[in-house]
């Protein structure tokens, strides 16, 4: 919102100072410091009143060091991260943006899915809370919307530039291709690096129907990103840790691709408008940096479903966004080698037990950092070094723009 006013107070009376706000930079240095401040400002705020409605974790004991003195810890502090993310996206992104728009539906949305469990956890005693396949139900809503909304919004458009012809007159120039409703996304590790939907199938679908394909793909991503998060969220700053890297990143590669002269320099895909992403990121980060400051160890408050699911689906969403979506496995390897712990670890534990009338086990407990936690690891050693593990996987996706 302050973007249209100072943009109407710049051009209606030439205000000194009023043009910054054109600015994708000092729109991101606003959105992030505000986040901040409402996280660390209002946090303790919201933790007392959740302290109040006596909405506090309860501890399954797992034989975990330390793990029954989190009880009565008050969770649900997702509602944290989401007041400092959206209010400052309100304030200082374009609203007429399509990207931004798709982020606070999404926000919103795999915000009230998660909060819809904690409440059924907490307020209507259920301990399963809602059940998982209304939670898919819910991931799967969102990857439609999301899906049809990429394959057929007229503001959905990228260029993509062809190696460089030389002229006689002009010198070297560079060609490119405009799409509209594009279906092509970036491939890493390969020089020429967008890959094509309609190539699957062996062309079995038509190329009109490709949209099919892609929305499956938006559906299945954002899914696995959202529960690869939530089950990362186990252990005292982990997933906002986390979460915080991955949007810093993400927020580097949306303003590259939203930026003409870069995108070209560096031979990848330019797609207009995506720049706005930038602020939503910026705001994203401030809201998980925020939020550590109560959650890193010993927390003082979990964010609980409402915020876990919702960080995975604004992960997930900005990266089929920025057509980056085939990086995540690289760049959220820490929520994939969770998702993977436990999907190997009951796997597994099914098959012995139907063969050898006993159930086996391949870690010692998943997800992953529970079985860092039972050889005896402190936990905030644990989180640190998933964090390190975090920043490797980060600069390597960075590094996918050169590595061809």
């Amino acid at each position: 919102m302050l973007y249209y006013l100072f943009e109407y107070l710049d051009k209606q009376f030439n205000i000194p100072g009023a043009g910054v706000f054109q600015y994708i930079s000092f729109r991101a240095l606003g959105a992030t410091v505000l986040s901040l401040f409402i996280a660390a400002t209002y946090g303790k705020w919201i933790i007392n009143f959740l302290r109040r409605q006596q909405v506090g974790e309860s501890i399954r004991d797992l034989g975990l060091e330390g793990q029954m003195e989190k009880s009565g810890t008050p969770t649900m502090g997702g509602f944290i991260i989401l007041a400092s993310l959206l209010i400052p996206v309100l304030l200082f992104a374009k609203l007429s943006n399509v990207y931004i728009i798709l982020l606070i539906i999404t926000a919103v949305w795999t915000g009230l899915i998660g909060f819809v469990d904690d409440y059924l956890k907490k307020f209507k005693n259920n301990k399963e809370g809602l059940h998982g396949r209304f939670k898919i139900v819910g991931q799967v809503g969102l990857g439609l919307i999301v899906g049809l909304t990429l394959s057929f919004n007229d503001h959905v458009k990228i260029r993509i530039y062809d190696q460089p012809i030389l002229s006689s007159s002009l010198g070297e120039v560079q060609r490119y291709r405009d799409l509209v409703h594009p279906t092509v996304t970036t491939l890493p590790f390969f020089k020429n690096n967008e890959f094509d939907y309609r190539t699957l199938l062996f062309g079995w679908l038509p190329e009109e129907y490709t949209w099919v394909i892609y929305t499956a793909i938006a559906i299945f991503i954002i899914t696995a990103v959202s529960n690869g998060a939530n089950i990362t969220d186990g252990i005292d700053g982990l997933a906002a840790g986390i979460s915080g890297i991955i949007a810093l990143t993400l927020g580097v590669l949306a303003y590259l691709s939203g930026n003409t002269k870069f995108s070209q320099y560096l031979n990848i895909m330019y797609i207009p408008n995506s720049g706005e992403l930038v602020i939503f990121c910026a705001a994203f980060v401030g809201a998980c940096v925020g939020f550590l400051w109560y959650n890193a160890y010993p927390a003082q408050v979990f964010m609980g479903d409402t915020g876990s699911l919702m960080l995975g689906g604004v992960i997930a969403v900005v990266a089929l966004a920025i057509r980056k979506e085939l990086m995540i496995p690289i760049l959220c390897g820490v929520f994939l080698s969770e998702l993977v712990s436990v999907i190997m670890q009951v796997s597994y534990f099914k098959y012995t037990k139907k063969k050898f009338g006993e159930g086996r086990r391949i870690l010692l407990m998943s997800p992953l950092h529970h079985h860092y936690q039972k050889k005896g690891i402190h936990e905030a050693k644990i989180v640190t070094r998933f964090w390190v593990v975090g920043i490797i996987l980060a600069i390597l996706t960075l590094a996918t723009l050169k590595l061809r």
